[in-house]
């Protein structure tokens, strides 16, 4: 791996912890309906990532930003909540923006995400509470996936969008 690229992922590792962290300051914008719900901010560079430099490297930035995020915030507990969601969502989203493309924008890529997302921390909160009916506050946060998924999909692909001008811009073409 050359040094710009090894660049390039170490500023996209700690924008993504950056936002990570961030997200826990800001109050839960779905508390009445679904607590316990976040934005998912971070979700953005895994997606910019995944779309850029390719599937290894956005699961190794998205597990990495999730240990250092659970190690930076002391949630040392949810880090195998964010960990698990990092896996499946990064996976899920790999394999529908690579072999469905056609079908889906990247704002579909980062919904599948998120339900990924969301069925991967249910799961684990299923194995540790030793309860199958934690999967009953699945619909709710199936509706909260898909805001949250489209919310992070536009971004992500609004910035996309701006970086490969810039690239350009930068190289002159």
């Amino acid at each position: 791996m050359n040094t710009k690229k090894l660049v390039q992922l170490a500023m996209l590792t700690a924008l993504g912890l950056a936002l990570h962290i961030l997200e826990t300051f800001i109050p839960n914008p779905f508390m009445g309906i679904a607590p316990g719900a976040k934005l998912g901010l971070a979700n953005i560079i895994g997606l910019i990532t995944l779309v850029l430099f390719g599937f290894k490297y956005a699961l190794s930035i998205n597990l990495l930003r999730s240990l250092l995020g659970g190690l930076a915030t002391g949630a040392i507990t949810s880090m195998m909540y964010s960990m698990a969601g990092a896996l499946v969502s990064t996976f899920l989203m790999w394999l529908v923006y690579k072999y469905m493309k056609k079908y889906f924008s990247l704002i579909g890529v980062s919904v599948f995400g998120a339900l990924g997302h969301n069925i991967a921390q249910l799961t684990v909160a299923a194995l540790i509470i030793n309860n199958i009916r934690i999967f009953s506050y699945l619909p709710v946060m199936m509706l909260v996936s898909i805001a949250t998924g489209i919310f992070i999909g536009i971004t992500a692909n609004f910035t996309i969008n701006k970086a490969l001008i810039h690239f350009k811009d930068s190289i002159g073409t």
